[in-house]
């Protein structure tokens, strides 16, 4: 089922570039990962698809509610962090929660105050004693807090430090256990990467391309360790398809493979290997290279 449907989405300001013809959409139980860096339009869109800006042009649903005529509908089904959250300085965390509560009509139950403990907030300090990140996670809480169907996080990860990115993942992969959907905005593709079920990449308010995490991975460039029990010849290891630097040290070699591993892999079968470690995928690399490229949608 679709609980986002995008179809030639456009907002302009003016002359100015907003969006321009966004065809997409996000699936029940889906983590979409919405990708681009700062002006590329992802907050633009986020914030039409929730009614606070009026649409140039073309047509969006969410949960099957039109975002021009069923606006307050769908903010009450929709959980939302906006990319910048304004708190009221002189209220703890604990009465800002309280707040957003109340403004819903419901109490806090047991599982807001064990996110409260997940993420480790002080529920006692006040808004103008907290960091960024801890800001950050007050926006988190109130977004979950109703137990919407759909969340719509901008830049959830902000201001967090590992510790707290990495429970943010469990939170999010816990709601998709749940069969939430989900569309969350970065502008880094690997903040996305154990979340995320698909990407649309965002250029100059255009989706560039639309592709699964796992098509997305399968073109980035990899390093792969090997441990050899006996030093190849140079030559053996030259010209392989795939690989794009290699860095030989006695037995030891490390690979740089780019594309698809069947040659590499068939290449290596020919010595005895004592070892074989592959290093994580170089997200941020292959992320930019589709902004130096010009190209239209990629849908894979």
């Amino acid at each position: 089922m679709k609980v986002i449907e995008v179809q030639h989405l456009e907002k302009k300001y003016g002359r100015s570039r907003g969006i321009q013809d966004l065809v997409f959409e996000v699936r029940t139980g889906e983590v979409y990962g919405f990708l681009g860096p700062n002006g590329s339009g992802k907050t633009t869109t986020i914030r039409t698809l929730l009614g606070m800006l009026k649409p140039t042009s073309g047509q969006a649903s969410i949960l099957g509610l039109d975002i021009k005529r069923d606006t307050v509908k769908i903010r009450q089904k929709v959980g939302y962090l906006p990319g910048e959250l304004n708190l009221y300085p002189e209220m703890t965390a604990l009465e800002v929660l309280r707040y957003f509560a109340d403004l819903r009509g419901m109490k806090m139950d047991k599982e807001v105050h064990d996110t409260i403990e997940r993420l480790k907030l002080d529920p006692r300090k006040k808004i103008r004693d907290l960091s960024k990140g801890n800001k950050q996670k007050i926006g988190i809480i109130q977004a979950f807090m109703h137990h919407p169907e759909v969340l719509i996080l901008d830049e959830p990860t902000s201001g967090l430090d590992p510790l707290m990115q990495y429970e943010f993942d469990q939170i999010i992969l816990d709601s998709k256990k749940q069969g939430k959907t989900v569309l969350l905005s970065s502008h880094v593709l690997a903040e996305v990467d154990k979340t995320a079920d698909r990407v649309g990449i965002l250029k100059e308010g255009r989706l560039i391309v639309e592709s699964t995490m796992q098509e997305l991975k399968s073109h980035a460039r990899q390093q792969i360790e090997v441990e050899f029990a006996a030093v190849p010849p140079a030559e053996s290891l030259s010209n392989i398809p795939g690989i794009t630097e290699t860095q030989l040290q006695g037995n030891r070699a490390i690979f740089t493979v780019s594309g698809k591993m069947d040659a590499f892999i068939k290449t290596l079968s020919r010595f005895e290997i004592l070892s074989l470690r592959s290093m994580s995928a170089d997200l941020e690399s292959l992320f930019m290279e589709y902004y130096r490229e010009d190209q239209h949608v990629q849908r894979v």
